[in-house]
């Protein structure tokens, strides 16, 4: 097998240039995006040579609370951004997003250090930084989904709830039916690119490790335990963020504590 090649600063400024063919199209259909397409494009490379330059010093350090408090600081950037998104009360509902996370994440983490990949040492920041990233950007959409989802259910089938209260059923039972289809509409992407993989799409992590000169093999391996991982960790966090959001939401009478801003 190859070993992976070297992409230059210059080779890499001159095949941005195809950055133009969009910025084109923008142009001739009136868009007016052009100036968000360079904010865009600004911030990812400026960005990402900031976070490349930082993991370069992270994974010469190796620290295990080093690698602890980026994890945790992931966690918490990505519970605000899901928040955030599904335009819902960060002081309601952050720890629920936070905590289905943590629950989904660390898990997992352990699982894949100590028994699947066992880097060493088991907290090298090689492995446990880019896993947990991939495992929390994963996440993050399907997360949004159904917070939106569950709570346009409140909005839109308000009766519904009601009418199962004055039955007799409790808020939770009321609200559970809100709480399914937000978990099925929720994980079908995932559900519907894991049944692609491999047909129709090669995921971005085998491509990178075949690029890098890795055998197809290992790295379909790699992908696999990848792939499992995003699934459980999805199930769990999403499981966990509404049934929490439920509880900061709902009061014993059925009130309905929580709104989306409009």
């Amino acid at each position: 097998m190859q070993s992976s090649l070297y992409i230059s600063w210059t080779q890499l400024a001159l095949f941005s240039m195809v950055l133009f063919v969009p910025l084109l199209i923008n142009r001739y259909y009136q868009l007016a995006m052009a100036k968000e397409v360079l904010i865009a494009v600004s911030r990812m490379a400026i960005q990402l040579i900031l976070v490349g330059l930082y993991l370069q010093y992270v994974f010469s350090l190796n620290n295990l609370f080093v690698n602890i408090g980026w994890i945790i600081l992931m966690v918490l950037i990505g519970s605000s951004a899901i928040v955030g998104k599904a335009n819902l009360p960060k002081k309601a509902i952050f720890m629920p997003v936070a905590c289905g996370l943590s629950l989904g994440l660390l898990p997992l983490m352990l699982l894949l250090c100590y028994v699947v990949i066992r880097p060493d040492p088991l907290y090298s920041a090689q492995y446990v930084i880019p896993l947990a990233g991939m495992l929390l950007g994963n996440s993050l959409s399907s997360n949004i989904v159904a917070l939106q989802n569950l709570f346009e259910a409140f909005a839109q089938r308000r009766s519904e709830y009601e009418a199962a209260i004055a039955l007799g059923a409790t808020p939770f039972q009321a609200a559970n039916p809100f709480v399914i289809v937000a978990l099925k509409k929720a994980q079908a992407p995932i559900l519907a690119s894991m049944a692609t993989t491999g047909l129709v799409t090669l995921p971005g992590m085998m491509t990178g490790q075949i690029l890098a000169g890795v055998t197809p093999i290992l790295a379909i391996k790699y992908q696999l335990v990848i792939l499992i991982a995003i699934f459980v960790m999805s199930s769990i966090s999403l499981t966990v963020t509404l049934q929490l959001s439920l509880q900061r939401t709902l009061c014993k009478t059925g009130r309905i504590k929580v709104k989306p801003f409009n």
